[in-house]
Parts: structure tokens; sequence; C-alpha cells
């Protein structure tokens, strides 16, 4: 609600700082490798530094990658592209975090390898199944987070420098109440007034616009008939059509049933009911009880449910890599309706109870062929068409331009009409690209003149397209004997706009110097213009709304009372008269929630604003370079994917 107080986004430090003194220490990871650029002063590879510490395009590389990764979890189809607006604050966050590096050393404060230490034994998944700190967990731990038991030390350090230095700058900033309060009360503050609408449709007609007049317009306004960028684009499909569908040999179908006798060859399971607890004495008890009765209720009062002893169906490799070696040796061995136990296992005691045996009837090769056959011909289908891709490739890399391997490979070339970068065809409403081929228009797009043919995957089991650019027509306003009607209407609009704005500012003087703004609406000589609309409007109503406020409310808010003002209405529709009335100041005295949530939004702002300002005051003392061409490359090349 009082967003509108919070001018530190502002600032010229920069969002990204927010996030390196909120966040917590894993939502900031990041640290990589990219190309070789130089400027400014900056070695090889550098984009800024502070102090002697430096933020590398290698750091940047791999900020964007987790980053990618993340957004992963919730847009699977992302790509480094949708990263591109934040590329800048990414660099900004990079040179605060090294800012805190370089003033740390510099000022002689360490984080004692002890200190990191006992972070990393309290991040989430680092444990093994004591609950203790377990190597194999945290090598498993770095290789799910991308990164080196190094990287992840300096990502702990920097944040623990942050709650070293930061922390006491500014946490715990308490605005007093007499502050917030009178910033409390404005939100409380009521406006009535009135509105009224002055539209530009009641001002259509009159004479038509000449020659001349559309010439005019036409030429003072050419960047709004401009017509976008088109291409031709030349598709070759690549499909199961151009293989020649060989089928598997009777070789090769015998040899995948003997590579698969566990599926084919039939077999057993046992159907086991299993508890494991961490000492012998209780898996004993256990026994007992399961010995007298039901194998559930023998669990129960150790804490297991009959869903958790419940383990189902087993087959013996299933139930080796379940329980160990020992309990499926054991188990399998056994009668249906055995008990079985305690047995020690890496993971403790062990009780099972084999409920019942299942034989599970196996197939011949002549059973089995039918299925073999279909899971190979998909499989040689595959390999076939890696290698159809391959060799066009290759041809391409050969020097061969696109008719020729079209050609050479029997492919079927199909051209499109002018496309946009939209995929539109201006020249044809109804054109549509199928729907697995829509993705092409922006490689074709991406693409220049001089480019070799591409090879692109189409989704899901479409197979694949070579891809090359026709005739490229260059963005430019279209000409005017095409879209003469579509100027002629606008030029008319552009009057109609023209005489309600004039009339809307005479009646918002007349308002303005005490005429009853109905009064005045009347008195502009202009038939069925719109009664005004009564407003009455607190101004906590529009933080509300947020950035969705009408422009006749904020208008509201803007003038004095006795006041009016003209508007433009959205989308062209005309012109607002605002005349503001009576004005009721607000009073938070009565409203003690509403001044508390003042007071710590400016708690919040304060202590934001009392870290950034640390921070540039640090950045001052060290002294702080950027290489502005050295980051505009490493952001293009990293966004192109080059």
């Amino acid at each position: 609600m009082l967003s509108s107080f919070r001018r530190l986004s502002k600032s010229k430090i920069g969002t990204a700082v927010l996030i390196l003194f909120l966040v917590t220490v894993l939502a900031s990871f990041a640290i990589g490798d990219i190309g070789k650029l130089t400027g400014n002063g900056l070695s090889q590879g550098t984009l800024a530094s502070v102090g002697s510490a430096k933020v590398t395009d290698a750091d940047l590389q791999q900020l964007m990658e987790r980053q990618l990764a993340k957004l992963r979890e919730t847009k699977p189809a992302a790509t480094l592209a949708d990263l591109s607006g934040d590329v800048d604050g990414m660099v900004n966050a990079l040179l605060q975090q090294r800012t805190m590096e370089a003033y740390a050393a510099k000022h002689g404060l360490v984080v004692s390898k002890r200190l990191v230490d006992a972070e990393i034994a309290q991040l989430p998944g680092v444990q093994g199944l004591d609950g203790k700190f377990s190597s194999a967990s945290y090598q498993q731990f770095l290789q799910r987070q991308r990164l080196t038991d190094a990287d992840l030390r300096r990502e702990i350090t920097n944040g623990l420098l942050q709650r070293m230095m930061l922390t006491p700058v500014a946490a715990n900033v308490r605005i007093p109440l007499g502050v917030a309060r009178p910033y409390a009360s404005t939100w409380l503050e009521q406006r009535e007034g009135e509105v009224a609408l002055v539209p530009s449709a009641a001002f259509k007609g009159g004479p038509a616009p000449t020659e001349a007049d559309i010439n005019a317009f036409y030429n003072a306004n050419k960047a709004r008939f401009v017509v976008p960028e088109q291409r031709v684009l030349r598709i070759a499909r690549i499909g199961t059509e151009q293989l020649v569908d060989a089928g598997p040999t009777e070789a090769e179908i015998a040899a995948d049933y003997n590579a698969n006798t566990a599926t084919f060859g039939g077999g057993e399971q046992r159907v086991i009911s299993r508890v494991v607890v961490p000492d012998r004495a209780a898996a004993e008890a256990i026994a007992t009880r399961a010995k007298a009765g039901s194998f559930a209720v023998a669990a129960a009062p150790a804490g297991f449910s009959a869903a958790d002893v419940s383990v189902g169906p087993q087959t013996r490799a299933q139930l080796e890599a379940l329980a160990g070696k020992p309990v499926a040796d054991l188990a399998f061995a056994a009668a249906a309706g055995a008990l079985i136990g305690p047995v020690q296992s890496p993971l403790g005691w062990n009780v099972v109870k084999v409920d019942g045996i299942q034989a599970k009837a196996g197939k011949s090769l002549a059973q089995a062929r039918p299925e073999i056959v279909a899971k190979l011909s998909v499989a040689k289908r595959k390999e076939a068409m890696a290698d159809l891709v391959g060799k066009i490739e290759d041809a391409i890399a050969g020097g061969k331009n696109f008719a020729e391997v079209a050609a050479a490979f029997k492919l079927p070339v199909s051209l499109t009409p002018p496309l946009t970068a939209a995929g539109q065809a201006r020249g044809d409403a109804g054109f549509k690209l199928p729907t697995e081929l829509a993705g092409l228009v922006k490689h074709g797009f991406d693409m220049t003149p001089d480019d070799d043919p591409t090879i692109e995957t189409l989704p899901g089991e479409a197979g694949f397209a070579m891809l090359a650019t026709g005739d490229i027509t260059p963005a430019a306003a279209a000409p005017l004997a095409s879209i003469h009607d579509a100027v002629a209407t606008q030029v008319a609009a552009q009057r109609a706009d023209a005489r309600a704005k004039a009339v809307a500012e005479a009646v918002a003087a007349k308002a303005s110097a005490g005429v009853p703004l109905a009064q005045a609406i009347a008195g502009a000589g202009v038939p069925g213009l719109p009664k005004p609309q009564p407003l009455s409007v607190r101004r906590v109503q529009l933080a509300q709304l947020g950035d969705k406020v009408p422009p006749p409310l904020q208008m509201l808010f803007s003038l004095p009372g006795g006041t009016a003002r003209m508007v433009a209405a959205p989308e062209g529709q005309g012109y607002y008269v605002v005349r503001v009335g009576r004005i009721t100041p607000g009073d938070a005295a009565t409203q003690p929630t509403l001044v508390a949530q003042v007071q710590g939004e400016f708690n919040r702002s304060t202590s934001e604003e009392l870290a950034l300002q640390f921070l540039s005051a640090a950045q001052k003392e060290l002294g702080v370079k950027r290489d502005e061409k050295a980051i505009a490359a490493a952001k293009k090349r990293l966004l192109s994917g080059g």
C-alpha cells in the first residue's frame, strides 16, 4: 500500500542489491564461465571490479545458468533469452557480492573455516540417515546445485559477511510514530468531485479530408504505418518417408530376447510385509507379537501403520535393492506365510513376513516376437533418422546449398508467403503454419541472408526440418496507395480528437472559474455530451487499485479543491474533465493498525536504504570500474547462446 513512498528501486545502485541484503544464502548461489572480453583498463574476461575483487564473464554465465535452471522448474521450455531483462541486475548483484569481499579483506574482517563448516552442516540435504553431516550426501547436494565446494564456501562466506557488516547497519530500524502517522493520515483523505467525458466520437463528421490532408498526414506520421520486416522461409521436411523401412533381423530379435530373460522368462514374486527398527531387541519384540497374530498389529506399538509395513509384490532383485541380499535370500527361500528375522541390514534390524508367492508366466520367443519387433523397429527408425540427419548436415558443411541438399536427399520443399516475426502473412490473413512448424519462424528471423541452412528439431515426434531464408522485405512504411482509406480514417479521427480536446479545455477553464461543471458542459454547444458523474473516493482506495488507477481518479487527487482540469481518456476515447470539490483530511489517530502498517513499511524501506548507502560508500572507498562494452558483449553472447 505504501509503495509510492519507497524510492529504493530508483537508486543508482539498483534493485539488485535488495536481493543481496534480503535473500537467503542458497538463493544467491552463482559463479561460472564465458568468452574473452577486454576494455576500460580491466583484464581479459573481466566485466567489472571493485577494489581487487572482480566480476568475470564466467561469474555471469554461471549465475544465468543457475537462474535458468530455477526458472525451468516452473517453465520447462525457458531459455536464456527469458532472462534478458535480468542480466543488468545480475551484474549489479555480483558486483555487490564482490564489494562485501573486498571491503572485508581491506579492513581485516575474516570468516573462519570452522564457521563456514558449521553453516554447511545446517544446509538441507547434506545429512545422512543418522541426521548427521554426511560427505556422500554433501557431494550429492553440490551436484544438484551445480556447485563446487569452493563455490559454495565463497557464497556462504559472503552471506556471513553480510550478517557481520549489514545487519548492525540496517537491522532494527525504528521510524517514530510521529513520522508514520501523518503519512497514514494521507491515505484516509477523502475527495469529492465530478467527472465528465467529452468523447471524440461526438465530433466525427464534417468535410472529408482532402488528398493534400491525407498526404501531409502520411508524410508526417510514416512511423505509424511501418510494415515490419517480412521473410519467406524455405522449409524441407525430414521424416520417416525418407527412410528405407528395414525391420530388425531374426538375429537381432533373438539377441534382444536373450538379453531380457528377466522380462520374458517368467519368474517369481514374493508379497512382503516388513519393518526395520534400530535395535535387535525391538525387532525381536515385533517378531514375537507377529507369531501370535497380525503382522500389522505386531508392528503398531513400534509406531508403524498398516500402510508402513506393506511392501507388496517384490522380485528378488527388487527386494535385494530394498532390504539387502541376506533378507532377500531368506525371503525367497521361505514358504508362504513364513516369518523371517530379526535380520540385520545397513538400515537396521529387519522383520519380514512372506504374505504370499506369485508365479509369473514367461513368454517364448515366438510369443515375445511382436513386442520385440515393435520395440526394435522404433529404435532402428530413430537410428536411421539420426544417420540421415547427420548426412544432411555433412552435405551442408561441405558447401551444398538448400536446393542442392533437398534434391540430393529427395526432401519435400515448401515456401511460406512473406511472414512477419510473429508468423503472420500480411497478404494472406488465413495463412497459418502447421503447429509443428510454428517454432521455425523465430529461427528463420535469427538467420542472416548469408547463413547456411540449418537443421531444426520439430516438437514431439514430428521429425526434423531443413530451414533457410528466401526473399527478405525490410521494414518500411506501407505505400500510401495500399493504405489510403486507413490514413483518411486516421486524419478524420485526429480532427475529431482535436475538436474534443479544445472543448474539454474550454469546459475545464469555465469549471475552474466557478461555473458548475454541468452548466459548463451544457454551454459547450455540443449536443449529446454525457452529463457529469459524481466522484467520492478515499486515497487508500487508489492504493488498492495498484497501477490500474483510472486517469480521472489520479487527477482528482492531483488538484487543489475547487479547480478543474482535462485529462485524456484511454484508447483515444476522448477527454475527461475532472473538478475537485470538497477535500476531507484524514485522521489516522483512530486507525492504529494503519499507522503500524505505515511504520512497518518505513522501517523496511529505511533498513534497505541504509544497506544500500553502506554498500555505496564501500564502493566509493574501494573504487569501482565497469567495462560497459564487455558487459554488453557478454550479455549479447549469452542471450544468443553463442
